[in-house]
């Protein structure tokens, strides 16, 4: 866009001028001039048309207000619903009109009437999409997708790099609207756990990428997006934890149980934070001291040899470092193809090639970081070169337990404790046993809310609800309850719950029969696996009871679903499924029909991991 005499305030001689100057400047001259013509109309006492309040360094651009940008959202725990919220922020910031939707509320016909599209989505479980996902990828891979010649987009993908297909849904939409003719705008990201600093960098190029596609004019500002995904301030945040103090830490499980399952109270008096039903508690845990220390005395290392963490340079101790800051208990391959660097083995450069692909994710499961350096040459390696390939240790996600209605200022959550021998070693759950363990009343934990949008109670209180939870996976069904004792919904309610024995394995017991006396819960169906000759689960009581079932679902039930994702709730879709085909009398594909119909409707909603 060139200035025109017709367009602007100055002359013809001053536009001309202006337009041979302006295309020639970088981003940070063109940031320099804009400051340096504020400060100087500000020193001459001149004042200036008020500017939004967007970024110190530079006012917005004009040249993203005339873009429509659409931003859609595919999120199975909130973390792209949330960076798609603040990227909206950002681009209206710069003047865009922006449309931000969950893949799930979005209607595929206007696909082809969009001009600019942003997309963030994680995969979930072995590379497939979210739940909330599901119906946007289905239509984009199949042949009723438009051609999208005039599209121009972009993809952020979340992934977990110690899964086989990671950022596999992000990578299938990624290169599927290329196929329609899609142009990039900005390459891919694609995020491991740790995701505020490449979200970031992604957040930045796009904002840049609008305003210089706009005008080769447009005045640059790249702190926009440096903060975009982690912005600093003084509310407690994944990124800026809140220490909660341990107010209660007990076992559930009766004398004899194999199983260990805590029940942690946490106090968030003084946090502001503030969640729902349905959300989870971040925790940042440490790793087991005797695994650091073994490590450490292994490879011969200093405990208290100051290393730095981070591209800021802050240094800690070694031994801090292994404890809070790294992950030391999973192996990825990307972790593997950096270390294999480090060493001189030749089996384990062989072991990272391509066609050693089974033989790697078989050395993979169940191994950790300290088998990693005894069963390769990494003695002798330098702490800071081999702390260089570690990725930061993770949090930890788990479903809230309680409702902040009936208990202010306070946060539940339920843990079972993990413990394993594989490999000769016992091997110990990150933050199960530091819970189980090394934790009591008093102590604190640095946390933070996971606002999840996807698991959600229905808006009507008197919609029925029907909830089906096996083992810790009941956790956020006590806090469903304990909402809808508080608000007084009149909905029915039903709870399927399912673990190993009745008589010592029966989480929160009092609190369903108390619910039952009281009406707040309508109906519970219970299977004790372990207790049976033959083992019964959730999904055998779901069909003795799939008349009843189905009549709830007739009525507009909505249906909540959480727990294992690898067996269990594929085994409770297949069972909801079979009671639609035989209570209903569908067809298998109008009975997957009716399932995908209910998610979007957001009366099938699934917490799964």
């Amino acid at each position: 866009m060139e200035l025109q005499v017709s367009n602007s305030p100055f002359n013809q001689e001053q536009a001309d001028l202006l337009n041979r100057l302006l295309p020639t400047l970088s981003g940070v001259q063109a940031s320099w001039l804009s400051g340096y013509l504020t400060a100087l109309h500000a020193q001459a006492g001149a004042v200036l048309p008020a500017q939004p309040n967007t970024d110190a360094a530079a006012p917005a651009p004009a040249s993203t207000a005339a873009r429509e940008i659409t931003i859609l959202f595919g999120s199975q725990t909130g973390n792209c619903s949330g960076l798609a919220r603040k990227l909206s922020k950002k681009l209206a910031e710069q003047g865009g009109q922006v449309t931000v939707s969950s893949m799930s509320d979005f209607k595929p016909n206007h696909l082809k009437k969009i001009e600019n599209l942003l997309i963030l989505v994680s995969t979930h479980g072995e590379g497939d999409p979210p739940d909330n996902a599901i119906s946007f990828y289905e239509f984009l891979h199949s042949k009723r997708a438009p051609r999208l010649e005039g599209l121009s987009y972009s993809v952020l993908a979340l992934g977990d790099t110690s899964y086989e297909f990671f950022c596999q849904t992000g990578k299938d939409f990624d290169k599927r609207l290329e196929e329609l003719g899609g142009k990039r705008l900005v390459p891919r990201v694609d995020c491991d756990v740790d995701i505020d600093e490449p979200a970031g960098e992604w957040i930045t190029e796009v904002l840049r990428a609008f305003r210089e596609e706009g005008s080769q004019s447009a005045p640059s500002s790249p702190s926009i997006g440096a903060t975009a995904a982690n912005e600093t301030d003084h509310e407690f945040s994944r990124t800026n934890p809140f220490h909660a103090e341990i107010l209660e830490n007990i076992n559930l499980n009766g004398r004899g149980s194999d199983r260990e399952t805590r029940h942690i109270e946490l106090s968030l008096e003084g946090s502001g934070l503030e969640y729902e039903p349905g959300d989870s508690l971040g925790i940042y845990p440490e790793n087991h001291p005797q695994l650091v220390d073994e490590l450490i005395g292994f490879m011969e290392w200093n405990p208290e040899e100051a290393i730095s963490i981070n591209k800021k340079g802050e240094k800690m101790a070694l031994r801090d470092a292994l404890l809070r800051h790294y992950e030391i208990t999973v192996l990825t391959k990307p972790l593997l193809a950096l270390a294999a660097g480090l060493s001189s083995d030749e089996r384990l450069q062989e072991l990272v090639q391509a066609g050693h692909e089974q033989e790697l994710k078989a050395y993979l499961e169940g191994r950790d970081l300290l088998d990693l350096v005894q069963d390769y040459q990494f003695k002798g390696t330098p702490a800071q070169s081999f702390a260089g390939i570690l990725r930061k240790l993770p949090a930890r996600l788990y479903s809230i337990a309680s409702s902040s209605k009936g208990y202010p200022d306070e946060v539940h959550v339920t843990i079972r404790k993990v413990q394993y021998e594989s490999y000769g070693r016992d091997r110990f759950g990150v933050c199960s046993v530091q819970l189980a363990e090394r934790l009591r009343s008093g102590a604190t934990l640095p946390v933070y809310i996971q606002h999840n949008p996807n698991f959600k109670l229905p808006e009507n209180p008197e919609t029925p609800i029907i909830m089906i939870g096996p083992g810790t996976g009941v956790a956020p069904f006590r806090a469903f309850l304990s909402d809808r004792e508080e608000s007084g919904a009149g909905g029915k309610t039903w709870l399927f719950y399912g673990d190993q024995h009745f008589t010592t394995d029966f989480l929160y017991q009092t609190d369903w029969q108390r619910w039952l006396k009281d009406g707040v819960l309508t109906r519970m169906d219970v299977a004790f696996s372990r207790d049976t000759d033959k083992k019964i689960y959730v999904q055998h009581r779901m069909l003795e009871k799939k008349r009843e079932l189905y009549v709830w679902l007739q009525e507009g039930a909505c249906v909540y679903v959480c727990g294992d994702e690898k067996k269990m709730a594929h085994d409770v879709h297949a069972t909801l499924a079979a009671i639609l085909e035989q209570e209903g009398g569908l067809s298998p594909e109008d009975a997957a029909e009716y399932l995908q119909r209910m998610q979007q409707e957001k009366r099938y909603q699934r917490d799964v991991y």
